[in-house]
């Protein structure tokens, strides 16, 4: 999927953020500010849209396929994104000076160094996952504890959740990161049978929090304006995936692109 990884899908990404950055622009944001909206909006919901091409029966398709490396992209994206948004900032912190309730330690610091810290918390995650992961699953699995593989694995992407909300980032990013960790073991299919049935519950609480999290005053006080706003976003995505001839998920979705 290499190809898809870095031309169709890294195309996309790029593009719309760039699109939406620019959009930012017009409505007078200030360019920090924009190229951080972009690159934020240029991302999707993998729940949905997962869930949305299993049902239609896509993902062995050619637009499926696309599609799924198109999110796989933009899942990897964020890292960068989290990174250089620090540098971004005119100045390290740009809140109120209002003090933090939570761990951190990158308070105080200044933009680069939060990035060094944040590509190095990265770094050492992947790297210990790679070397420590396959030698504790082992021992597990020799002892033939099953539910212990359960538990080591939610142990796993708690853990890392909690340090990189440390290092400044969110615990949806070290769950992610904790699931490419898990992904490149050698008991990945085990571990996927056993977390089977958490995953409908766990995204279904998610949107549950994501919903809970809506401001509904400031959503009901200009329903005009969001209704504006959500329906360019609409546009900004589809013009940037239906833009440019080659974009096989447009080719290959059934009606239509499947994005």
């Amino acid at each position: 999927m290499r190809h898809r990884l870095m031309g169709l899908s890294g195309l996309q990404v790029g593009l719309t953020t760039l699109c939406i950055a620019a959009a930012g622009l017009a409505l007078g944001l200030n360019r920090q500010i924009a190229l951080t909206v972009g690159a934020a909006l240029a991302l999707s919901s993998t729940a949905i849209v997962m869930q949305t091409l299993t049902e239609k029966g896509l993902m062995t398709m050619p637009g499926g396929r696309s599609t799924f490396a198109t999110l796989l992209t933009q899942h990897i994206a964020v890292i960068p994104m989290l990174a250089l948004i620090p540098l971004l900032a005119s100045l390290p912190h740009s809140g109120d000076g209002a003090a933090h309730d939570n761990l951190s330690l990158v308070d105080g610091l200044p933009g680069w160094q939060v990035t060094l810290v944040t590509l190095g918390a990265v770094a050492v995650i992947i790297l210990a996952g790679t070397h420590l992961i396959n030698p504790i699953f082992r021992h597990i699995h020799s002892a033939s504890l099953r539910e212990m593989n359960t538990a080591l694995a939610l142990l796993i992407v708690v853990g890392i959740a909690v340090l990189l909300g440390v290092v400044g980032l969110s615990a949806a990013l070290g769950s992610f990161l904790a699931g490419v960790v898990l992904a490149n073991s050698a008991f990945r299919h085990q571990l996927e049978s056993d977390l089977q049935p958490f995953k409908g519950l766990l995204s279904g609480l998610l949107f549950i929090t994501v919903t809970a999290g809506i401001d509904f005053g400031t959503l009901w006080s200009e329903p005009l304006h969001f209704a504006v706003l959500t329906l360019g976003l609409i546009v900004i995505k589809g013009a940037c995936c239906t833009c440019w001839p080659g974009c096989s998920a447009c080719r290959g979705a059934t009606g239509g692109c499947s994005r």
